[in-house]
């Protein structure tokens, strides 16, 4: 299958923007290639080898996007151009906005970013090994074999560490989680490892699904993970104890409404992939829905937040 491979240069301010914007014309994966991430992780020697080399204009981020190349693609295109430049006028900076698109074969595009994935510790006990590298594991380490294929999560973003570490502070053995836009299931697994019962995990991609139910079979958790594909949380069942969201700003406002009755009283709600400029909105809207925000986590510009349902 051909996909169109959408890239847009601009700013970190309007990342997470154009990230909805693409998400919203139902693009099948998103890619932020965030010069000061790879800076931060070449410097703080979590890659064991690698020969990419630093960044020196760290202001200029990219935004990619996958498109199925069909006869709703000129559409989709002009429809992201007239959203794209509406951005300033919501007093955001857009940037250089220098956009190209390309055709590529699918799985062109599902091996061309493996030279940025190497083994890395995102918390305390969770490792993210690619499937294709050698790690010599310690004591206490929870191994995640991934290979994230064509799904978007490799563990490596701020966004994906974060949530593992939330789940590290919040996973208790026998709870009940609802993993939602899963992607490649990392999150999904690493909850399996730290305990969990059961794990539902939906997303809304088709590709990422099987990816998922790959990775889940891999480490060998299908006994607790089930991979669904849904719409936030259609297709799961019962109340969670933790529901982890690590999508947009936007998506996860959205995702509030359903969770006063999908989350059990006192359940966790982990939110992330959210820009630390939106941290007020979402949670204002935690707020009207009886989350108690507990935590903030702030890394590389992102945060990730863990609140609490309040009791009836």
């Amino acid at each position: 299958m051909k996909w169109a491979e959408i890239s847009i240069l601009t700013t970190h301010e309007a990342a997470e923007t154009v990230a909805n914007i693409f998400h919203e014309l139902g693009s099948s994966g998103v890619v932020i290639e965030d010069p000061e991430l790879v800076n931060s992780y070449l410097a703080s020697g979590v890659w064991d080898y690698s020969d990419i080399l630093q960044e020196s204009n760290t202001e200029v981020v990219t935004v990619k996007a996958y498109l199925p190349v069909d006869h709703q693609l000129d559409d989709k295109l002009r429809s992201f151009e007239e959203e794209f430049q509406q951005i300033s006028s919501r007093g955001m900076d857009k940037g250089r906005g220098e956009m190209q698109c390309r055709e590529v074969q699918e799985e062109d595009w599902a091996s061309s970013w493996k030279a940025f994935f190497h083994p890395i510790k995102v918390g305390q006990y969770i490792v993210i090994k690619p499937s294709w590298e050698e790690y010599v594991a310690t004591a206490n380490d929870l191994v995640i074999e991934l290979d994230p294929g064509m799904a978007f999560g490799t563990g490596t973003h701020q966004t994906t560490a974060m949530c593992c570490r939330a789940l590290e502070e919040t996973v208790k053995a026998g709870d009940l989680i609802f993993d939602v836009g899963t992607g490649s299931g990392i999150l999904s697994i690493a909850a399996a490892k730290l305990g969990a019962a059961s794990v539902q995990a939906v997303d809304l991609d088709h590709g990422a699904v099987r990816v998922a139910k790959e990775n889940v079979a891999i480490n060998q958790v299908e006994n607790i993970v089930q991979v669904g594909q849904g719409d936030l949380l259609t297709g799961v069942t019962g109340q969670a104890d933790i529901v982890i969201a690590n999508i947009i700003a936007d998506v996860v406002i959205k995702l509030l409404v359903d969770i006063p009755v999908r989350l059990k009283d006192e359940g966790i709600f982990i939110a992330s992939g959210i820009i630390a400029e939106r941290l007020s909105d979402v949670a204002a809207a935690m707020i009207e829905y009886n989350l108690i925000v507990e935590k903030v986590i702030e890394e590389g510009g992102w945060v990730a937040i863990i609140a609490r349902k309040g009791g009836r």
